[in-house]
């Protein structure tokens, strides 16, 4: 049957023979042929001789290309977007999978690229979908660049030229009742894990035996990492990557069921190891023997019959036999020991920002601990989620500190939720001071990093694991609002009233302000010192000294990643970096993506080679960013004055190479840039630049493969007042202290002196504490761990200087 949408192109419909109607219609694309050229080349489309993707070779490129006649059939298992290409005017790559599930599991090149020319790619973008099945006629084959990489088929093929057709049918169909079905095609096999072998694209199912929440990795991707095992006993390691935490195996404890569909198997030291392709995706179950057979998924669309069901089942069952399911997967707050590590399943009552890296969750699972437990005073209009006095006097509620890499997902939770926290830490602590005879309080510290499964998650308020839970929390919340009310603002009134005050401030000159817009009672230091942090504290005081005395040495290189601090390298260390790479190769750097050209230096017997991108040629931007080989550290200050963007670099091999990362990677103007050596990628590749419109430090790191590192201030203030000192440290707020980026103090005269001045003036030279002014100022409490002893550290937060300190006399 012919058919023709909106005038613009034709269309085939045809039906197979006997075959059942909601599997019958193909849609064939002709990318401006007409009817009787498509039939005088291929006749009727069921003459066409089917290849399998494992049949195919270079070798075979010009007996299939030379007739179109001749075809591929497969699943659609990643589509990319249409991209405009000054060759061929667009194209579009998408990768296709052996259609026979037993095929696609014995195969190691189940999988092929596939890329789409011209007005072909237009209509495969938008006619179809991901999942679709699609055969595809007049294509020609080449070697794919990227087998190495992406593992798949050692081939590509390209849709080009007036030969090149493709059939489609959509994975769901509408069957006569108008309901949706999946179409009978979609079958899975399923392979054991003792049987699984390497560069094969699989799928399988397992018992959770060890897993890790999701953690960010240096590029845009979450992995997640586990372990499982089968009824053979084995045990294979998996690592999933994706952009999206939702799409991460839900997995809540140790014996929960997963299902994995087309991971690709590998070698890793010596064992077979499993690892998301394309196309993949994960489904997993409750792993509680009786419990009800749900799968958990964000995807909108999975297979999933009554034989799936049986196999969940059969694990189930294998695993109860095994013991791989513990009885108790958490442990309540009423069991828990001082320096415990431990799992805790709790609902969350309220939650705080501490800081940038530390979140604040209070929580509660219904039962008392039989110690004292820390309370972690927070202003009210800080805290999200409803007071919790009532439970905090019965020793109920848990003030757990999430650091670092765990605080994104717990800025995403509601007071409210449920929780799992996983290698949870029970630590003693004790406020400066107090005796030894008085019983430490216990706090909860979820320490960053990912060791031994570290990491919080919430928990559906469907799931099983949680009815005992929700018996317990109903229990306590009836008996405490059967007893007397208190009420909650004296309390917090009592709570923040210090014993003793800081009279006569007002008549002081005072030359900070606080920004943090708490309404904590100002408090002596001394009062400060006896708190149990953590906590935050408004304190007025005067400067009895500050470290370093030379502020050019406060200016240091911070490493968000690693969180690594260092020295910034002075010009003699830089420029020794310099004339090391001058003493290497001279042979101008050989790179296909790059215009080079040159020009003498001073120094006749050498010259200076100037690489630019050729795509940024082309669109005209060449001066956003420039690579300089065969340069010093003067020459390349000079050039950077006229350039935005100067990348020193130097020959190896013929190939180009980044300086050691000990000097800048980047200079832009007067500023310069450095790159951290444990983060950032350890071989130079072709920096990535299209589509970015503002080339700046940020952008220029990323293309070259280079962790930034931040410019920071960091100075060490001794405080004072009539009560005692506290050694408190200026460094995440320095910005806002001294009303200047780190970045532009790095490369300002001007704002260097203005730092200068502001110290000046809050400890003039040779004053006495009585000439001094004062400073009210917003303090954090917080405790860390060195060499097995833990210590309390305050820094100043959330305070800035009056902006007319520096310009006054």
């Amino acid at each position: 049957m012919l058919c023709t949408v909106r005038g613009l192109r034709t269309y085939i419909l045809e039906r197979r023979p006997g075959g059942k109607p909601e599997q019958l219609i193909r849609l064939t694309l002709l990318p401006r042929a007409s009817i009787t050229s498509w039939r005088e080349r291929h006749g009727n489309i069921h003459k066409l001789h089917h290849y399998t993707l494992s049949t195919l070779s270079p070798a075979s490129s010009d007996d299939i290309s030379g007739g179109a006649c001749r075809s591929v059939k497969g699943k659609v298992v990643q589509k990319g977007p249409v991209v405009s290409c000054k060759q061929r005017d667009y194209l579009l790559k998408a990768v296709i999978q052996e259609e026979d599930p037993k095929q696609s599991s014995a195969s190691q090149h189940a999988s092929i690229n596939v890329i789409f020319f011209g007005t072909l790619a237009k209509d495969f973008s938008q006619s179809v979908s991901q999942g679709d099945i699609v055969l595809l006629a007049g294509f020609t084959i080449s070697k794919s660049p990227t087998e190495q990489t992406d593992r798949l088929h050692p081939c590509h093929l390209e849709m080009s030229g007036p030969d090149a057709c493709l059939c489609v049918c959509s994975s769901t169909v509408s069957s006569s009742s108008g309901s949706s079905a999946v179409c009978a095609e979609h079958r899975y096999t399923y392979v054991p894990l003792n049987e699984l072998k390497p560069r094969r694209i699989v799928n399988v199912y397992g018992v959770v035996t060890f897993f890790k929440q999701p953690f960010p990795t240096k590029g845009t991707d979450y992995c997640s990492t586990l372990k499982i095992t089968d009824q053979s006993n084995a045990k294979v390691g998996c690592t999933i990557f994706s952009e999206r935490l939702e799409d991460h195996p839900k997995i809540f404890r140790i014996g929960d069921v997963i299902r994995l569909h087309r991971v690709k198997t590998q070698m890793f030291n010596g064992s077979i190891t499993l690892l998301t392709s394309l196309g993949w995706s994960t489904i997993t179950f409750d792993g509680m023997l009786d419990s009800p057979v749900e799968p958990r998924t964000s995807s909108r669309t999975f297979h999933f019959d009554e034989a799936d069901k049986r196999v969940v089942e059969a694990l189930r069952q294998w695993a109860s036999s095994q013991s791989l399911l513990a009885s108790e997967p958490t442990v309540p707050l009423s069991s828990v020991q001082p320096k415990m590590y431990f799992d805790l399943t709790c609902q969350l009552l309220a939650k705080a920002c501490m800081d940038s890296r530390c979140m604040l969750l209070k929580v509660w699972d219904g039962t008392k601990c039989e110690h004292p437990l820390l309370n972690v005073a927070v202003a009210p209009d800080a805290l999200e989620g409803e007071p919790t006095n009532s439970q905090d006097r019965e020793n109920l509620t848990a003030n757990i500190l999430v650091y670092d890499n765990h605080v994104e997902v717990a800025r995403t939770l509601k007071p409210g939720m449920f929780l799992r926290l996983y290698n949870l830490h029970a630590v003693p602590q004790r406020a400066s001071g107090q005796p030894h005879d008085v019983p430490c309080h216990l706090g909860f510290h979820l320490h960053g990093g990912t060791s031994y499964g570290r990491g919080l998650r919430s928990i559906p308020s469907d799931n099983p694991d949680l009815l005992t839970l929700k018996r317990v929390l109903e229990s306590q919340a009836e008996k405490l609002a059967s007893e007397k009310e208190v009420n909650d603002g004296t309390l917090l009134e009592v709570w923040y009233t210090p014993p003793e005050a800081v009279d006569g401030v007002g008549s002081k000159d005072i030359c900070t302000g606080r920004t943090c817009g708490h309404t904590l009672q100002q408090m002596s230091l001394a009062h400060v010192k006896r708190c149990t942090p953590p906590g935050f504290h408004h304190v007025c005081a005067q400067v009895k000294s500050y470290q370093p005395q030379k502020l050019y040495q406060c200016l240091k290189l911070f490493c968000p990643q690693c969180t690594t601090i260092k020295e910034v390298p002075d010009d003699e260390s830089i420029a020794q970096v310099f004339q090391e790479a001058l003493r290497g190769s001279c042979q101008p750097c050989s790179e296909h993506w790059a215009v080079t050209s040159s020009m003498d230096s001073i120094q006749l017997d050498r010259a200076i080679t100037m690489h630019v991108s050729c795509d940024m040629v082309l669109e005209n931007t060449q001066s956003q960013l420039l690579f300089l080989q065969g340069v010093t550290l003067d020459e390349t200050c000079v050039i950077s004055a006229a350039h935005k963007n100067v990348v020193p670099v130097l020959s190896e091999e013929g190939r180009m190479r980044l300086l050691d990362l000990s000097a800048p990677f980047l200079f832009c103007g007067r500023k310069r840039y450095y790159g951290c050596k444990q983060c950032s990628r350890s071989s130079f590749v072709e920096p990535e630049v299209s589509g970015v419109e503002v080339w700046d430090e940020h952008n220029v790191a990323k293309a070259l493969g280079v962790q930034l590192m931040q410019y920071v201030l960091l100075l060490k203030f001794e405080l004072e007042d009539e009560t005692g000192t506290v050694e408190a440290l200026l460094w995440e707020d320095a910005e806002r202290f001294f009303h200047a980026s780190s970045a532009d103090i790095s490369a300002s005269q001007e704002l260097q002196d203005k730092v200068q001045t502001i110290m000046d003036r809050l400890q003039p030279p040779g004053s006495s504490m009585a000439e001094r002014p004062w400073l009210e100022l917003c303090l954090i409490a917080y405790t860390v761990e060195e060499n097995g002893r833990t210590q309390v550290c305050y820094q100043i937060t959330n305070t800035e200087t009056r902006e007319d300190l520096w310009a006054r006399p």
